[in-house]
């Protein structure tokens, strides 16, 4: 082992350089630009309507973090931001990083605060809880659906595929979004039909995208609140990133409520970025956990051994943790 270097410490500490440089490379456009082809300096500074000071530098900035690449002064994207981050393609993922950077970015400048205090930094700190205030503004509704459609693709696909749906004909992803759960299983299992669970003002957002991908047919949405209404009857109830928002007490009495809306048989899927149970290598998820500090009054990330045992309690039997994609697992549980 070699000598301490202070190498780790600086990348860390300055960190924020490199995301808020993506971040805005997002917000300006810069990927959807290149997608469309490869452009000299002089081009994109015109297209982007970058100052002539700063132009150069954010572009190789963007080169020496892997994101574009530069040949003989022509810029085009890398293959990753190409596929991820050109907003005319279905598997942009920027949604989440546009939510990031309008809203994230300066709550977490209270970090700090929120450590002493215990209380969420956001929007509505002085205000009503956050989820009240962001499902009363539709145009931020509509951004915060599509940011969790990009934070779930990658888990949606791997659901599809690493949970046996040969045995059940019907599921609802409680808490459903703009739908990607339901249509990522649904188009793997055409023998499945899906019900999106969600307040009645996702709806139209959650329909609209469902059409888009034609399963209009095999997926409906039931409009409800989790705490006050029972769950959809179904085979499977899925909750993907749902638990982490809520204090033990609420996560608890939402595994019983789908516990009782579930026939004998049926299985539950509870998806996040969960802790591995020795707390020390997924990063993501502890710092995710920090966001729901950031965000909600009591939200909080959890490990599998911790979900098991709540799922136990709730009197769901075989418990078990499933990788899925990335940071994120999921607990599946089954009702004797």
């Amino acid at each position: 082992m070699g000598a301490p270097t202070p190498d780790n410490i600086m990348q860390l500490g300055l960190g924020f350089w490199a995301s808020k440089t993506t971040l805005s490379a997002i917000e300006l456009g810069v990927f959807t630009e290149l997608a469309a082809g490869p452009a000299d300096l002089p081009a994109l500074r015109a297209r982007l309507k970058l100052h002539p000071r700063s132009a150069r530098d954010f572009l190789d900035a963007l080169v020496a973090l892997k994101l574009l690449e530069r040949d003989d002064g022509i810029y085009r994207n890398s293959p990753d931001t190409d596929l991820f981050l050109d907003r005319a393609k279905p598997s942009y993922i920027g949604g989440i990083l546009e939510m990031a950077n309008a809203r994230l970015y300066g709550f977490w400048g209270s970090l700090t605060e929120a450590l002493r205090t215990g209380e969420m930094q956001n929007e509505s700190k002085h205000k009503t809880d956050f989820f009240a205030t962001l499902y009363a503004e539709p145009e931020r509704l509509h951004g915060f659906l599509r940011a969790m459609s990009g934070i779930s693709a990658g888990a949606a696909q791997a659901i599809a595929v690493k949970f046996d749906w040969s045995k059940y004909t019907t599921f609802a992803d409680v808490g459903a979004a703009q739908g990607m759960v339901p249509v990522a299983v649904a188009r793997a299992h055409p023998h499945l039909k899906a019900i999106g669970f969600d307040l009645p003002t996702v709806q139209p957002i959650f329909e609209e995208f469902v059409a888009q991908q034609g399963l209009s047919d095999r997926i409906r949405f039931q409009g409800g609140n989790f705490f006050d209404d029972p769950m959809p009857n179904v085979d499977v109830i899925v909750m993907g990133h749902i638990l982490h928002d809520w204090d033990l007490a609420e996560k608890k009495l939402l595994l019983e409520k789908a516990f009782a809306a579930l026939p004998k048989g049926g299985a539950v899927i509870a998806y996040d970025a969960v802790i591995d149970d020795e707390r020390r290598e997924n990063a993501f998820g502890l710092l995710m956990s920090l966001n729901m500090l950031i965000e909600t009054p009591g939200g909080f990330d959890y490990t599998g051994v911790d979900c098991q045992a709540w799922m136990r309690e709730a009197g769901f039997v075989s418990p078990r943790v499933v990788p899925l994609a990335g940071p994120d697992s999921m607990v599946i549980g089954f009702k004797p």
